[in-house]
């Protein structure tokens, strides 16, 4: 009995201590993974987290090509997508669906978390902020929009394009690993205030490259602050609703109701391709422009800091001999364009080791281009 009371009495004190400390949000963490049977944040965990819908109005299908899923997947690349636990993969070729293929139970009507690669959407909305002018510059300072980051060493010089580039100078360590560090607080926190304002700086804006989290959060607040509504609603007006999305997504929020701009927008797998369209064809739906080619063009272009792999939201490959660029989220998540052979090319799952031996960039995005676009040449 006294053991048991001696057990009881540490929990407590435990749980007392990681309120006091800032840490409770591991506790929401834990209810949302381990008790639900998983080892961290997965894939199908949107319906556990509050969220803002991105609807869709007047949905436009994917035209299917004559040749649709005649084409088998090779073994090799059937191989790697069964070990590193795919639910889709999706090809798109000269803007018509020609593969599609599901596992684990996921269909084509399963929303999964995009993870990361909701940074590139964020970048999107962005850039329509300014050109709809209710952003001046992407060099507007941050500071412009939240006057308390001029205190804040370093961080009086902060741009927008800092955050869309990566080279904010943000002391923010991506690591979603350990439950003590800034991914997580983010992720599992009550507020993406707490979680990102009380960060510091520890290097000048715009000095290096390094790719975190904190910085597109920072965005997605300045963007949300000049459209003056919620990102998701915006979203919805200014991409999905014209992009002819078949399904609305929805985008988790902390308990404000603000969106995780780095991360976490929940969609179908078609309808992920659809963004992926959007790039190969500059920045047009039909014949309508919906986001404006010049800044389609910073957003690829790579960055000297990053020493040419990473541009505004997107990773780049432009040294393999398929160029390509893409969103990239944890767990494996991409949307792939491949602009010379016109392809698109979407994988979801659940990918927790995957190599990265190429300068930060998963090898399985370069075989899966290589592969793929071998597959369906003309």
């Amino acid at each position: 009995m006294m053991v048991i009371i001696y057990m009881i009495t540490i929990l407590v004190i435990a749980a007392a201590l990681f309120y006091l400390f800032g840490y409770s949000y591991i506790f929401n963490g834990i209810s949302k993974t381990y008790l639900k049977g998983k080892m961290s944040a997965h894939i199908d965990d949107g319906k556990f987290f509050t969220h803002n819908v991105i609807a869709a109005g007047n949905p436009a299908p994917w035209e299917k090509d004559p040749e649709y899923n005649k084409t088998p997947l090779p073994e090799n690349i059937v191989e790697d997508l069964h070990h590193s636990n795919t639910a889709s993969f999706l090809v798109v070729k000269n803007g018509k669906l020609i593969h599609e293929q599901y596992w684990n139970g996921y269909t084509e009507l399963s929303k999964t978390n995009s993870f990361s690669m909701a940074k590139a959407v964020t970048v999107m909305l962005f850039g329509k902020a300014v050109e709809e002018g209710k952003i001046k510059s992407i060099d507007d300072k941050f500071s412009d929009y939240f006057p308390e980051f001029k205190n804040k060493a370093f961080a009086e010089n902060l741009t927008l394009k800092n955050l869309a580039q990566m080279e904010s100078g943000l002391n923010w360590e991506e690591n979603y690993k350990n439950p003590f560090l800034p991914n997580a607080k983010a992720y599992y926190g009550r507020s993406l205030i707490k979680a990102t304002f009380s960060r510091t700086f520890k290097h000048h804006p715009g000095e290096r490259f390094e790719y975190q989290s904190g910085s597109t959060q920072l965005l997605g607040f300045a963007v949300k602050k000049a459209v003056n509504q919620t990102l998701a609603s915006y979203l919805s007006e200014k991409i999905w609703t014209p992009l002819g999305m078949e399904h609305q997504a929805e985008w988790s929020t902390d308990e404000s109701g603000m969106e995780k701009t780095y991360c976490c927008i929940h969609a179908t797998t078609r309808d992920f391709a659809k963004l992926g369209q959007l790039f190969l064809n500059n920045g047009k739906a039909g014949e309508k422009q919906i986001l404006n080619p010049d800044f389609i063009n910073q957003m690829r272009t790579p960055t000297e800091k990053s020493e040419e792999i990473y541009g505004m939201g997107f990773w780049i490959n432009y040294d393999n001999p398929i160029k390509h660029y893409y969103f990239l989220g944890l767990q494996g998540q991409y949307i792939i364009m491949v602009p010379e052979h016109n392809m698109v090319i979407v994988r979801t799952g659940s990918y927790n080791n995957i190599p990265k031996k190429d300068r930060g960039r998963p090898d399985q995005v370069k075989f899966l281009v290589n592969e793929t676009v071998q597959l369906f040449a003309d």
